[in-house]
């Protein structure tokens, strides 16, 4: 993931858009006391109802979602990696789609 061209900054709260297979939605995160707080909400549609995922993320660890295709093929998966004070996101097509840094200081 290094040499990344474009990438933007996010700053905790923003939101950021994704898609993943048939599903479109939105991912944020804050800032707490013992980690990244990371929530990302998905539906199928405007009609159906969403799934939300939260997770807390320390230096070095990552949250996974994916969703199956057909027999054959392989899953659509959407990554979400803290390395250090910078957040990853990475869309199924295994592009790295935005680079969030922060200089936010965890208080204890």
């Amino acid at each position: 993931m290094t040499g990344v061209a474009g990438a933007s900054e996010l700053a905790p709260g923003n939101g950021h858009s994704v898609h993943l297979g048939l599903f479109d939605g939105a991912v944020y995160y804050t800032v707490e006391k013992d980690g990244y707080r990371v929530v990302a909400t998905l539906a199928s549609g405007a009609e159906t109802q969403p799934i939300r995922f939260v997770s807390t993320l320390g230096p070095g660890e990552r949250l996974m979602i994916s969703v199956p295709q057909a027999i054959g093929q392989p899953s659509a998966d959407f990554e979400i990696i803290r390395e250090g004070e910078i957040l990853h996101v990475q869309e199924p097509s295994g592009n790295l789609i935005d680079s969030v840094a922060t200089s936010a200081v965890l208080k204890e």
